[in-house]
């Protein structure tokens, strides 16, 4: 690795050690801390015409997946992989641009306002899948975000303050310049395309919204081929390129804007499940008066399902919060595989409040009890398999991503292998167990919903009394290989032979 990428590499996306400059220019944490929290919520918030889908009791929940919550939840998966993108570039950019001005906080202010408009696009889209308009309105939304995001760019450039320093201390800054606009220009090219063929062919246009999330990794996959199949060919740009500005799946992103995303998707998915307690559960005053004769108490009994599955739903948020909080304290760095996953499991955790609005019908005796309770395990059961799977990529190459102290073969390793994989066994064993006991099906749903915490609570306990445990038959296994050496050594050579 030469030295100005290994530089790159220490210094990582803050600010260098240089003087601040002078005049109106400003550092970009408080902006990015805003950009990151505003864009999660929004990615977050595309959940809501998916959860708030009205199914009768009396309907039967595979017809109304079939015909309409398939449809929607595919188009959320898609959305909101495409904001995620759509904050990757931001990070990228603002890896590049290290300080700002006024103008640039504006720039960036217009693209937000566009960024916050996606959810009303998604919701035309979700609703009228098959009218073109929707699709067009959110490819537009797409085209401009990435246009404003192109002109931060260019002003960034013409003013080489604002730039990182190895930038600024480069001889090459156009090659820069045009790598960094090739990487946040692919996807509003993409979804331009898109735009124009949602008036003639509407299942291309979603194709084409689809590559915008996997070409960075299709490019990458295409070009590595290449060299496989040709010899490795571009020797002579890997000198000028920067790590952080690659497509490459070890490349190191800024782990404190990774936290700081997911922070923020916990936290609104948190919020969503009472705002729905809000506005569902709170009774009429008529109603009260005339059908409880003023009790209120009386009133609110009727809702105790639903404020179990409020309760459940919170439960489930919040450990999944703090198994991530766990992860990313053992992480060091992390790389844009770690990323991707990372981004996969927020997209599920944005599904629980149609988890939670699913099992709250319990109270209205539906029909649909084992569906329900099976599509919250199975979102539930994604959301923290891929967790696992950002440790176990982490593990691939400790040496650079993890702390000394949580590598394999520690005990604080085998800690979080347990804390990982508790939720994946549990709510795999409840979907199944639902299955084979669909009378017992709403208890089992409760119970895992009740153990769990305890769980995480007895887990720390129960790995120290296994790995006790093994250290003693161990300890024990080479005791008496010490003795029967010992015993060898004693025997003379005769007794030996004998």
């Amino acid at each position: 690795m030469s030295a100005p990428r290994a530089a790159a590499r220490e210094r990582g996306p803050g600010p260098g050690p240089e003087p601040e400059p002078a005049g109106s220019t400003q550092t970009s944490h408080r902006l990015l801390a805003y950009s990151d929290a505003l864009l999660s919520i929004i990615a977050t918030v595309m959940i809501l015409p998916v959860a708030h889908t009205k199914i009768h009791p009396d309907q039967k929940l595979g017809e109304s997946v079939q015909q309409l919550l398939l449809a929607k939840i595919a188009v959320y998966l898609m959305t909101f992989l495409i904001v995620t993108v759509a904050w990757a570039a931001h990070v990228r950019l603002f890896q590049v641009i290290e300080h700002i001005d006024d103008v640039l906080a504006l720039l960036n202010l217009a693209c937000m306002m566009i960024i916050t408009f996606l959810p009303y696009t998604f919701s035309l889209m979700a609703s009228f899948p098959g009218v073109p308009f929707g699709i067009f309105l959110f490819s537009v939304c797409a085209v401009v975000i990435g246009l404003i995001q192109a002109v931060i760019v260019a002003y960034g450039f013409y003013h080489p303050h604002l730039l990182n320093q190895q930038i600024q201390e480069s001889e090459n800054q156009n090659f820069y310049k045009r790598h960094i606009l090739k990487i946040i220009l692919r996807g509003p090219i993409l979804c331009f395309l898109a735009a124009i063929f949602s008036f003639f062919f509407i299942p291309l246009s979603y194709v084409l919204l689809g590559l915008v999330i996997i070409f960075p990794h299709l490019s990458r996959l295409i070009t590595w081929c290449k060299n496989k199949i040709l010899g490795r060919r571009g020797e002579e740009e890997e000198p000028h390129s920067l790590e952080t500005f690659t497509f490459y799946l070890s490349e190191p992103l800024s782990k404190e804007r990774v936290e700081a995303f997911s922070d923020g998707v916990y936290a609104i998915v948190a919020t969503l499940l009472i705002l729905d307690i809000c506005e569902d559960n709170v009774p009429d005053p008529r109603e009260v008066e005339e059908k409880f004769h003023g009790s209120l108490l009386e009133a609110l009994s009727e809702y105790g399902p639903n404020y179990l599955a409020y309760f459940g739903s919170f439960v489930t948020i919040g450990l999944l919060w703090f198994v991530h909080h766990s992860l990313f304290l053992y992480v060091t760095k992390a790389t844009r595989l770690m990323g991707l996953l990372n981004i996969l499991s927020l997209a599920f955790i944005g599904g629980l409040p149609l988890a939670y609005q699913l099992t709250s019908e319990f109270a209205e005796k539906s029909h649909n009890e084992i569906e329900a309770i099976q599509v919250s395990c199975v979102i539930t059961f994604f959301a923290s398999i891929f967790q696992f799977a950002i440790w176990t990529t982490a593990l691939l190459n400790e040496e650079e991503t993890l702390h000394a102290f949580a590598r394999y073969g520690g005990k604080e390793h085998a800690f979080m292998f347990a804390k990982l994989a508790l939720y994946p066994c549990v709510s795999l064993g409840a979907f199944f167990l639902t299955c084979l006991l669909s009378e017992f099906s709403t208890a089992i749903f409760h119970l895992m919903q009740i153990v769990i915490p305890f769980a995480f609570l007895a887990l720390r306990i129960f790995v120290r009394i296994s790995l006790t445990a093994i250290k003693s038959v161990m300890s024990l296994s080479r005791r008496k290989v010490v003795l029967l050496e010992e015993e060898e050594a004693c025997l003379s050579p005769n007794e030996t032979l004998s």
